[in-house]
């Protein structure tokens, strides 16, 4: 071979495998592109979120939850902050997740918390609010955690409370609005000797009314009363007596079906992933687990 043709030759199988390594590089390409350049596992996010699509109280991205945030466990402040905390508040962050939305607490008095809601000055109520027939006209719930009302009294129960009957003829707080303080103006009506009943504007100055004597006891959902007591320094205790188990609710308008329906989804998949025991344990373990 002479050595222009030599040279065409080399030429040639240069060019030859040029263009193999351009076909293979071209043929990762189509790979990547047929994978959609896609963050992996981005497709099984997508598969397992809720629709949420057609609520349009969600169309911003949060989830704004109207609480009277002064109710430990359930919902409060973090001693020095302004940080929520609690049963309430751990569950609506993971409901919101489920979501795809940030949860946004909006602190409301409770006693005009039902209306607040109808004015749409927030999309849910979780404020540890128990279900019942007259809140029932007025909103929707969907139920979360049953939990009894509990009695909390001095250390040493001077009174002697050893069931419902013997609140007769006593002083007893409770927080203006709450399902205790209609339980304790129905139940005087049995009373041969009335009780005087109290009430606070929060829960907390009515638990202050016991410890300074104002008060013989004060009524409350059992897991806050149970959580004042320790709170106490051993001033207070709670009573081993828990009145009429009902789940609470989270509030929502009755137009709001489309809402109430992704809650109700959101709800069932935290507790089919365990992350809704967890915190039920974490907060509220003289609570009982609603079932589903």
């Amino acid at each position: 071979m002479s050595q222009r043709g030599l040279i065409h030759s080399l030429l040639l199988a240069g060019l030859l495998i040029l263009g193999s390594l351009l076909a293979f590089s071209a043929c990762g390409d189509d790979d990547e592109e047929e994978d959609g350049g896609a963050t992996p596992g981005a497709t099984e996010e997508a598969d397992g979120e809720i629709d949420i699509s057609a609520v349009p109280e969600l169309e911003d991205g949060a989830l704004t939850i109207g609480s009277d945030i002064a109710y430990a466990p359930i919902e409060f402040y973090e001693e020095g902050t302004e940080t929520p905390a609690g049963l309430d508040v751990d569950l609506a962050a993971a409901l919101a997740e489920v979501l795809g939305v940030e949860a946004e607490f909006v602190n409301t008095g409770f006693d005009g918390i039902i209306e607040a809601l109808n004015t749409e000055d927030f999309d849910i109520i979780m404020s540890a609010m128990t279900v019942n027939p007259e809140r029932e006209e007025v909103i929707d719930f969907v139920p979360y955690v049953n939990v009894g009302t509990g009695i909390l009294v001095p250390t040493g129960n001077p009174e002697g409370i050893a069931a419902v009957e013997d609140l007769c003829g006593l002083t007893v707080a409770a927080q203006l609005g709450t399902i205790q303080e209609t339980f304790l103006r129905e139940w005087n009506e049995n009373c041969t000797e009335k009780m005087e009943i109290v009430t606070f504007d929060t829960n907390p100055l009515a638990v202050e009314d016991v410890r300074t004597g104002g008060s013989d006891a004060n009524l409350a959902d059992f897991p806050v009363a149970y959580v004042d007591a320790e709170a106490s320094e051993g001033e207070l205790e709670a009573l081993d007596l828990q009145i009429d188990p009902e789940p609470y609710g989270i509030g929502v308008r009755k137009t709001s079906t489309e809402l109430k329906t992704v809650l109700e989804q959101a709800l069932d998949a935290i507790i089919e992933s365990g992350e809704y025991d967890e915190i039920i344990l974490k907060w509220n373990p003289v609570a009982g687990a609603i079932e589903r």
